[in-house]
């Protein structure tokens, strides 16, 4: 497989920048906010930064998982209003739902956030099963404009737990710490007796179908190494949808938008400007950013000692279901993680390169 190298598409002047103020603050200041919405006898917590704007943002994580896999990708996408990250019911200390569970209960608890929040055209973006409740929400809905799915789960090949935990196994090996960490804890908030009832739900939704009744544009992004959404699966989703795009982060594993949030980021806000170049289903562009750092690395003392310390009070807020301990902690982290001690970032290190890459077999010229 043969990789031709393009540079990266500047960013217009005047255009949002991805990174968002609070890469290059000194003393950010970061307030994020808490709220439950009542949802079917249950409620969904939304974790919010930023201000009312045009668009917001809805941030809608995988099986098990919390909202907080999304902190780092978060506050670069703040560019056009908030950004609303959503803890399901099941899952991050949130009450289950009583009764039969399925992907089209969970978007019905996303419809009824955007619903309560009288969000005008939200950009939806999910990850892993969160990329189904969001394809579901958005076939609904032909007045979204923008999708963004993160590692869209499952191909037709995986739909069994034997071979959709042997994929994810494999790909877990490329994850950073910090994504396991965020796993384990998550996992345990959620619970086995819950984890294992939407499990098969999970497996079993036919995302490719419903994929065809969306009218949004869509961004599908995939980590370099996760087995669990292969290159040919993308592509084959990708027809299915009417109008869509395929970017490959170089490096990134299943949580990409943890673990390269820089780059995820830039496509999000570029796709929804209308500023990603599309060049067809057979010739898959990988971007590159090598700027993205593991977050205690990039950090002094007393910002790693904030981190570590904001992470277990989130925790103790999830389990206690305390929502003023977890915008506490949510902000504090926020603002760990927002200072680079008043060091400037140096432009050439957020620069990113695109590849093309070559169909596996053949492949369909069609244009998206």
């Amino acid at each position: 497989m043969n990789d031709e190298q393009h540079q990266g598409t500047p960013v217009p002047p005047g255009a949002p920048d991805p990174a968002g103020k609070l890469a290059h603050a000194e003393d950010a200041d970061v307030e994020v906010r808490v709220d439950r919405i009542a949802v079917d006898g249950t409620y969904v917590r939304v974790s919010s930064i930023g201000e009312p704007g045009e668009r917001a943002f809805v941030l809608v994580a995988g099986l098990g998982i919390a909202s907080t896999y999304y902190e780092r990708l978060a506050p670069h996408l703040n560019e056009y209003g908030p950004v609303h990250a959503l803890d399901l019911p099941g899952f991050a200390g949130v009450p289950r739902f009583r009764g039969a569970v399925s992907i089209e209960r969970y978007a019905d608890a996303v419809e009824a956030v955007i619903d309560e929040l009288r969000l005008h055209d939200p950009v939806l973006v999910g990850h892993s099963m969160g990329t189904q409740v969001v394809t579901e929400v958005a076939a609904r809905r032909p007045d979204v404009s923008d999708v963004v799915l993160i590692s869209p789960v499952l191909d037709p090949a995986a739909r069994s737990v034997r071979r959709a935990a042997l994929r994810f196994l494999r790909s877990s090996v490329h994850e950073p710490s910090a994504v396991r960490w965020h796993a384990v804890t998550a996992y345990a908030l959620c619970g086995w007796h819950w984890f294992r009832k939407v499990l098969p739900e999970m497996i079993a939704y036919p995302i490719e179908e419903r994929a065809a009744d969306v009218q949004a544009r869509t961004l599908v992004v995939r980590g370099e190494h996760d087995a669990l959404v292969p290159r040919s699966w993308v592509r084959r989703l990708a027809r299915a949808l009417p109008y869509a795009v395929l970017r490959e982060v170089v490096g990134g594993a299943h949580s990409v938008m943890h673990a390269q949030a820089d780059a995820v980021a830039r496509l999000a806000v570029a796709h929804v400007d209308g500023r990603l170049p599309d060049r067809g289903v057979s010739s898959l562009q990988r971007v590159r950013d090598d700027s993205t750092a593991s977050d205690l690395d990039r950090l002094g003392f007393t910002d790693r000692w904030l981190v570590v310390k904001s992470r277990f009070m989130e925790l103790v807020g999830m389990a206690k279901g305390d929502d003023e301990r977890l915008e506490a902690a949510k902000s504090a982290h926020a603002v760990a993680m927002a200072d680079r001690d008043g060091v400037p970032v140096d432009p050439e290190e957020r620069e990113t390169v695109v590849e093309t890459v070559a169909p596996e077999r053949g492949g369909d010229r069609r244009p998206f």
